[in-house]
């Protein structure tokens, strides 16, 4: 039996009154598959989301660093969701968060994406003043030649579609280490680590950032690509209006251009990994029902085949 089969209403419910609050009964399941995250009515009216974290994936100490960090930008009136309350509870670790509304950022518009980029880089200066001692560092090796060892140990890949999985695989993770070869020595900082358009909520007062929940060390780079797509020209447009705001508060290493798109190989990596990883969570077989599929397979070797041609060309131009 999985882990989260033991949190039940019950227990979720029961994790808020120890902490002093008042549930009055509803709540309602979140989108999210790492944890298990509701939105908790409570009797005077207002609500609370409720982050439960996945048994066994971080520490104690390692969610604690991620509390801190947002609490740091939180007092530095950087606008990041940090906790309100945090406990512990019939074995989950769990955390309390004000509710915060908000719509996707369009990011079509080079005056968000430079908001945007005021914010990130106030999140990398404060990101950049101490490391983080227990988190995990996003690296070639752990988001890249770590998944990919661990998916030959699994059985999901198709027989037919092995040895070409494995020699694309295979070829991407040189590229992805030339890239890194090419950028240099560059800076390590504490990341937002996962800043994909929806962990951004947008108001008439900008942005607010949530979901820290993959912090960890890395280049400035991985939390500015996320912003970035369409064709080369168009990527080139929106990175510049990003560092526009970005550059007001942090220096951005311009030798990380050459981690773009290998930062983007190592996410597609480390994603089917992370999907097989949590494969005996029945969420994960109603939510991605297409993962055990040869149709699967043979897009993420299409996929990786043309991040290899996107890795030998130059590096996006944005001065």
């Amino acid at each position: 039996m999985h882990p989260y089969a033991a949190l039940t209403p019950d227990v979720v419910l029961d994790a808020l009154s120890e902490l002093g609050l008042r549930p009055d009964g509803r709540l309602l399941a979140l989108s999210s598959y790492e944890n298990r995250v509701y939105q908790v009515w409570l009797e005077d009216g207002s609500t609370v989301v409720a982050k439960f974290y996945r048994p066994g994936r971080w520490s104690e100490a390692q969610i604690e660093e991620e509390h801190a960090f947002a609490q740091e930008l939180a007092e530095r009136e950087i606008p990041v969701v940090a906790p309100a309350y945090k406990g512990k509870s019939s074995g989950f670790n769990y955390a309390v968060y004000p509710r915060r509304g908000g719509r996707t950022p369009e990011l079509g518009d080079p005056k968000t994406l430079e908001w945007i980029g005021r914010f990130m880089g106030r999140i990398h200066a404060i990101g950049a003043t101490k490391p983080f001692a227990h988190r995990e560092a996003l690296t070639p090796q752990t988001f890249g030649h770590d998944p990919r060892e661990y998916l030959l140990s699994t059985s999901f890949i198709p027989a037919d579609l092995l040895e070409a999985w494995k020699a694309v695989t295979e070829q991407a993770l040189l590229m992805v280490d030339g890239c890194y070869a090419r950028a240099g020595a560059v800076n390590t900082i504490r990341l937002h680590g996962d800043c994909h358009p929806g962990n951004i909520l947008w108001t008439d007062d900008g942005p607010h950032f949530v979901d820290l929940d993959d912090a960890r060390m890395g280049p400035a780079m991985q939390d500015l690509w996320m912003l970035l797509s369409g064709d080369r020209a168009s990527m080139s447009r929106q990175l510049r209006a990003v560092l526009d705001g970005y550059e007001q508060f942090a220096a951005f290493d311009r030798k990380e251009l050459n981690l773009l798109e290998a930062l983007r190989t190592l996410r597609l990596i480390h994603y089917s990994a992370w999907i097989a990883r949590r494969w005996d969570d029945p969420a994960f077989p109603a939510a991605f029902p297409w993962f055990n599929t040869q149709r699967y397979w043979q897009d993420r070797i299409l996929e990786l085949r043309e991040q290899v041609a996107l890795m030998q060309e130059e590096p996006l131009a944005v001065d």
